[in-house]
C-alpha cells in the first residue's frame, strides 16, 4: 500500500512539474529586452530594427515568410538620391555574404511599391525609362502638402536578385503601386489611364486588364485578402470646392492626402463598402489574418495637434471596434502581416533611445492575438 501511495505521488508531482516547466517556457518573455516596444502596444512583442538610416519603407513578406523586399533612400546602401527597391532576410540575418541588403532595381529613375509575386518574382513601379535621374520630388503646392504623381512610372517585374527585369504594366500615365493576390492569380495596381486615379486588376496568366473603381478620387493602395476573395484600399471622395482643387492638382501631376478612408470590395470591385469614417488621412490598410479586420495607419487622433501623428490602428470590417496598435509617439505605419499570421513588418520613426528622429526604419514584431498579462502590464523604460 505504501508504495501505492508513493507511485500516486511521483505522478502528481511529475505532473505538477511539468505543468510548470510548460508554463515556464510559455511565459518565457523578457520585457526588459523589448527596447523597442511601447507602453500600450499589447498586441506586439520583440520588435526588432532592420535597417538604420535613411528612408526605408512599405516592407511586405514574401509567401513564404523569409525575406522582405522594401524599399529605400538610405545612402549607405542606395547611391541613387531617391529610393530604390531591396531584398532582405525578415530575420535580418546577412542576405548572402558580405551582403546585407540586396539591390533589385535597377538603380536609376525612382521606384516605389514593391511586392512579391507568388513565384518568388517581385513587382515594383519605376520611372527609369523616362529618365535615368531622379525626377523632382515635390512636397507642397500652394501650401498644400501633396504627393507626385509621376507619369513616366511603369510596372516592372524581376527576379529576387534584380537580374531579369521586364515592363509589365506600362502605356499614357501613372502606373504603380502594384500588390499581388495569394493565390498567384492577379495583381491590383493604380493607374491614371482613364484620367483619375483608379484601381485596376492585371491577370497574370492574361495579361488581361479591369478597371475596379470609376468614382471621381484617388484610389490607391489596394491589398488582397489572404483568401485572394477581397481588396481593400485607401480612397479620397471629394466633392464641391474640394472636387474641384482634386482635379486641379491631379492635373499637375499631385494629389493631397488630406481627406482619405478605407474601402473595401470583392474582386471585381463590386460590394464596396467603406470601412471607415474618420478624420485625416487613413491609409495604408492590410487585412488581418482572419480576414474580418484591418489593420491601417491614421492622423485621426492627432487632427486637434496638426495631424502630423500615425498610428497603426485596427478595426472590425463593418467599422466597429477601432483599437489603437501603435504607441511610439513618432510615426507607425505600412503594417503587413506574415502568411501565417505570426509577425508584424512595419515603418517607424522610432529609436531605442526615443530621441527625435526623421530617420524612418523598417521593424518587425511577433503578433499577439489575444494579450497576456506580460503585455497588459508593459511598461516601457523610457
Amino acid at each position: 500500500m505504501i508504495n501505492y501511495y508513493k507511485y500516486i505521488f511521483t505522478l502528481i508531482f511529475s505532473a505538477v512539474l511539468l505543468s510548470a516547466c510548460s508554463t515556464e517556457k510559455k511565459y518565457s518573455y523578457d520585457p526588459l529586452a523589448d527596447s523597442l516596444r511601447f507602453t500600450g502596444e499589447v498586441h506586439l512583442r520583440n520588435i526588432k530594427q532592420l535597417t538604420f538610416g535613411g528612408n526605408n519603407a512599405e516592407a511586405y513578406f514574401c509567401f513564404d515568410n523569409k525575406k522582405l523586399v522594401f524599399q529605400s533612400d538610405w545612402d549607405k546602401i542606395n547611391d541613387q538620391s531617391c529610393d530604390q527597391i531591396f531584398v532582405m532576410n525578415a530575420d535580418g540575418s546577412p542576405y548572402s555574404v558580405n551582403l546585407q541588403y540586396q539591390l533589385v532595381s535597377t538603380g536609376k529613375g525612382r521606384t516605389t511599391c514593391s511586392y512579391f509575386l507568388k513565384d518568388g518574382r517581385i513587382v515594383y513601379a519605376s520611372t527609369h525609362e523616362g529618365n535615368p535621374d531622379c525626377p523632382e520630388a515635390v512636397m507642397f503646392k500652394d501650401g498644400k502638402y501633396v504627393w507626385p504623381i509621376y507619369s513616366s512610372y511603369d510596372i516592372y517585374v524581376t527576379d529576387e536578385n534584380g537580374v531579369k527585369t521586364e515592363k509589365l504594366i506600362g502605356g499614357q500615365g501613372y502606373d504603380a503601386e502594384a500588390t499581388a493576390s495569394p493565390d498567384g492569380k492577379f495583381i491590383v495596381f493604380t493607374s491614371t489611364r482613364s484620367g483619375d486615379l483608379e484601381l485596376y486588376r492585371y491577370e497574370i496568366a492574361t495579361g488581361e486588364i479591369i478597371q475596379l473603381t470609376d468614382e471621381l478620387g484617388y484610389d490607391g493602395g489596394a491589398f488582397f485578402s489572404k483568401d485572394s476573395k477581397m481588396i481593400v484600399w485607401r480612397a479620397s471622395r471629394p466633392q464641391g470646392d474640394e472636387a474641384d482643387v482634386y482635379k486641379k492638382l491631379l492635373n499637375q501631376g499631385l494629389v493631397e492626402p488630406k481627406e482619405l478612408n478605407v474601402f473595401v470590395a470583392d474582386i471585381e470591385g463590386k460590394n464596396v463598402r467603406q470601412v471607415t469614417d474618420l478624420s485625416g488621412a487613413n491609409w495604408a490598410p492590410f487585412f488581418h489574418p482572419d480576414g474580418k479586420k484591418i489593420l491601417f495607419c491614421s492622423n485621426h487622433h492627432s487632427q486637434k495637434q496638426g495631424g502630423r501623428l500615425f498610428d497603426i490602428f485596427m478595426i472590425n470590417l463593418d467599422g466597429t471596434g477601432l483599437e489603437q496598435i501603435t504607441h511610439s509617439g513618432t510615426f507607425d505605419a505600412f503594417p503587413m502581416f506574415s502568411f501565417d499570421g505570426t509577425k508584424l513588418v512595419f515603418a517607424s520613426n522610432r529609436r531605442t533611445d526615443r530621441q527625435d528622429s526623421r530617420e524612418t526604419n523598417i521593424f518587425t514584431a511577433d503578433w499577439i492575438e489575444t494579450p497576456e498579462d506580460a503585455d497588459l502590464r508593459f511598461k516601457s523604460l523610457n
